[in-house]
C-alpha cells in the first residue's frame, strides 16, 4: 500500500507584506504568487528572499529617476504625474510588474518549475517561461517608467 503525499499547498502560509522605501511601494508576496500563479511549493521564505532582491535591483536601476522625481517634489510614485498617453497609476503598476518578473526569473534559475512534467520538457512547452523572458519583461517596465525604447543600439 502506498500513500500520496501532496507537496503543492496553494494555501501556504502567506509571508507579511515587504517594507520597500517610502517613494515605491511596499510588495504583497500573495500578490506575487496570485499574478505569477506560484503555489506553495515555493516556500514563503524563499518568496521573501527574490522579492526582496528583485526589489533591491529594481530600486538601484531606477535610482536616478526617484532622485529626479524627488528634487522635483514627488516624494512617493503615486503622485507623479503620468504622461497624458498612459493611464492613472502606471508607474506602480510597472514598478510591481519589474520586481515580479526580476522575481520570476531568480525562482526559475534556482530550480525548474513545480509542473514541469517529462512529457512538457519534451515537447518544449516550458520554453517561453524561461528566466531571460521574465528578465526582459522586468527591463522592458523599467524601461517605460524611464521613458526609454525597449531596445538600445549603438554602432561599433
Amino acid at each position: 500500500m502506498s500513500s500520496f503525499v501532496a507537496t503543492g499547498n496553494a494555501s501556504a502560509i502567506q509571508a507579511d507584506p515587504i517594507p520597500n522605501n517610502p517613494f515605491w511601494p511596499n510588495i504583497d508576496p500573495a500578490e506575487f504568487r496570485n499574478a505569477h500563479r506560484i503555489d506553495g511549493t515555493v516556500t514563503p521564505q524563499r518568496i521573501t528572499d527574490v522579492l526582496l532582491t528583485a526589489m533591491a535591483t529594481t530600486n538601484r536601476v531606477l535610482r536616478h529617476w526617484q532622485a529626479e522625481q524627488m528634487e522635483t517634489g514627488y516624494l512617493v510614485v503615486d503622485s507623479v504625474p503620468e504622461p497624458i498617453w498612459q493611464p492613472a497609476g502606471i508607474y506602480p503598476a510597472l514598478y510591481k510588474r519589474a520586481v515580479f518578473a526580476e522575481a520570476h526569473a531568480q525562482l526559475l534559475e534556482r530550480y525548474r518549475d513545480y509542473d514541469a512534467t517529462a512529457a512538457s520538457r519534451d515537447r518544449g512547452d516550458l520554453d517561453d517561461q524561461t528566466s531571460d523572458t521574465y528578465r526582459r519583461d522586468a527591463r522592458w517596465a523599467v524601461s517605460e517608467i524611464l521613458g526609454r525604447s525597449h531596445v538600445t543600439v549603438e554602432l561599433i
